[in-house]
């Protein structure tokens, strides 16, 4: 049995979420270069330029490289064989959060969802854990901008509609989404499960490296095709109808019950900022 004091936890989110909301992942960043190299379009050119310029900036200067520093998602995978002593767990990450928001002069997003009041320090984290094997604690930071997850979708569907009607769900939302999620786009999908899990899967699919295949070779297809017909669409860069609409499509899955079918595809802007960290 390893005893872990929460402080350490507090003190990893604080670290994870100043670099996070700083910069985007080395993976988008050459994400975005490929897509500038592929691009044929004058002014989705000048976008993508415009946007590996911006990432440059801000880590340079340690400033925020999106306004919307969002709202902080933490993924903690416990080791069974840990013993937590200290403060509360949710405490600790939401120390971290506050702490990290205040120093980096981050925006404070989050607020009562009916009278609107900030509640003027971006907590409460939504918070993600679960139990695996072992004595460590993985911790993922993802701070979630709203452009793109308000054009985020559920669907239940029909078992019959299968893997083309996964594919169609996935198209559909960035067909209705247009340029509103800031292009080109980065999909999570959680496919099976039950309403509220698919959506989880979603999310933390969207924590996995762009370009990643799933393991399982249907699910893996699912995701080539789907990013192809999404590129297709010509929205591109900004939605000013270029070769990349979306940088990639990540889906998780899990059983679920034999009447249905749920399909959740979680959008992330160009801006994917994600960070790791293991105690």
């Amino acid at each position: 049995m390893r005893k872990v004091n929460c402080k350490l936890i507090e003190e990893c989110v604080y670290k994870l979420a100043l670099k996070a909301c700083v910069s985007i992942t080395p993976n988008c960043k050459n994400a975005l270069e490929n897509a500038l190299k592929n691009e044929t379009g004058k002014q989705c050119e000048f976008a993508l330029e415009t946007l590996i310029q911006n990432n440059e900036i801000a880590k340079k200067m340690n400033i925020p490289v999106c306004q919307d520093t969002g709202i902080a998602t933490v993924f903690l995978e416990i080791g069974q064989n840990v013993f937590l002593e200290g403060k509360n767990l949710a405490d600790a990450v939401n120390d971290g959060v506050k702490r990290a928001y205040r120093d980096g002069l981050f925006r404070n997003s989050v607020c009562d969802p009916l009278t609107r009041v900030n509640t003027g320090d971006n907590t409460p984290a939504v918070i993600h854990s679960e139990i695996v094997a072992g004595e460590k604690i993985g911790i993922t930071f993802m701070p979630k901008g709203f452009g793109s997850e308000n054009m985020s979708k559920i669907y239940m569907l029909k078992p019959s509609q299968g893997t083309c009607g996964i594919i169609d769900a996935i198209v559909e939302t960035v067909k209705i989404a247009g340029s509103r999620p800031c292009p080109p786009v980065y999909l999570g999908v959680g496919i099976g499960g039950t309403f509220e899990y698919c959506a989880y899967l979603a999310k933390k699919a969207l924590t996995r490296e762009i370009g990643s295949r799933n393991e399982r070779s249907e699910i893996a297809e699912i995701e080539r095709q789907a990013l192809k017909k999404i590129n297709e669409l010509k929205i591109g860069c900004q939605g000013f109808h270029g070769e990349t609409t979306a940088l990639g499509v990540s889906c998780e899955y899990a059983p679920t019950h034999i009447a249905g079918l749920p399909v959740a595809v979680n959008i992330q802007c160009h801006c994917v900022r994600c960070e790791k960290a293991e105690i």
